[in-house]
């Protein structure tokens, strides 16, 4: 039993929310990226990167997003179609805004950064007018994360996604994928989470982040159990709240505690990891495996990305999870 009633007549099993970006990943790692040579472009972006993750899951997906009036903006658009993702919801800009960059850098496997390029970035240019309830109303479930959350008008055009999805009975996944570099303050940002995650069905995000989440309400907390319940008196069904290698907890509004298994790899970074997660998670969701196994399933999918160089062009298919788990240990 997984607590989350999917509307089974819908065309579309999900669509994601928010950022189309490039990524430039170097091809020399383990060491500084001032000393990196040459780079290799790949869609990014977390929510580009779950809409992937759940195309190749063979999910039917959709995006609702804009996309500079460029030659990464055309790359964008036709990475999506060639990976068989409906973009019935993508609007291209033609203010002159720009496609967002993040080049990565893998030092170690512990040590990885990223230095991000955002001016007038095209993706926070979203509107509420390219939100389309018909669109919404075609889906099982939306996806939204944080960063579309942090400046006008991508947090209106959010907020407008969210009362269709309740309206229609479309089940909203909130993976926060908090970026401090995209807020003004930790306040601010509490509040829109806050906001969000009332109106969402399932919340996914790190201890770290569910502690900025509650940076004004209960800053002392670190109780997981304290933290998830708050939820359940709005609209949530399960929160996860993740650890690291330590593993993850879902908490269900039936007072249920389930920890995910670990799959102790040798990574080769840790960019993707949560994005291949969320997209394997919700693919087991929508498929009513019980939340054991859809966070076994989100596990084993980002054990396989996080040994990749890259984030949306590993993501893995439902065959290459099922082999990974199982043949892989676990903790």
């Amino acid at each position: 039993m997984n607590h989350i009633k999917f509307q089974s007549d819908r065309e579309l099993d999900v669509i994601a929310v928010g950022r189309l970006g490039i990524d430039l990943n170097p091809n020399e790692i383990n060491r500084p990226l001032e000393e990196s040579m040459t780079f290799t472009r790949y869609v990014g972006g977390s929510p580009a990167n779950i809409a992937v993750a759940t195309s190749r899951l063979d999910l039917k997906t959709g995006f609702i997003g804009r996309v500079a009036d460029d030659q990464f903006g055309r790359y964008i658009t036709s990475y999506l179609k060639e990976n068989n993702i409906n973009t019935d919801g993508i609007v291209v800009d033609d203010s002159g805004a720009k496609t967002g960059l993040a080049f990565t850098e893998v030092k170690s496997p512990s040590e990885c950064s990223l230095i991000m390029y955002r001016y007038n970035a095209v993706d926070l240019k979203i509107e509420p007018k390219d939100i389309s309830e018909e669109y919404i109303k075609r889906s099982k479930a939306i996806v939204i994360s944080g960063t579309a959350l942090a400046a006008s008008p991508s947090r209106e055009a959010v907020f407008l996604a969210l009362e269709y999805a309740r309206k229609h009975g479309t089940i909203v996944f909130f993976d926060i994928d908090y970026r401090p570099y995209t807020w003004k303050s930790e306040a601010e940002t509490a509040i829109y989470y806050t906001l969000a995650a009332e109106k969402s069905d399932v919340i996914i995000g790190t201890r770290e982040e569910f502690d900025t989440i509650e940076h004004l309400t209960n800053p002392e907390n670190k109780d997981d159990a304290v933290t998830a319940k708050q939820w359940f008196d709005f609209n949530a069904k399960i929160v996860v709240i993740k650890h690291g290698k330590e593993g993850s907890y879902a908490y269900t509004s039936e007072g249920e505690k389930i920890r995910g298994v670990v799959f102790p790899v040798i990574p080769l970074k840790t960019f993707g990891a949560g994005d291949s997660y969320a997209g394997a998670f919700i693919y087991g969701l929508i498929n009513d495996f019980d939340i054991a196994k859809a966070m076994e399933f989100g596990a084993g999918s980002a054990s396989i990305v996080i040994t990749t160089n890259s984030c949306s062009e590993s993501m893995p298919t439902v065959s290459q999870i099922k082999d990974f788990i199982a043949t892989a240990e676990k903790e």
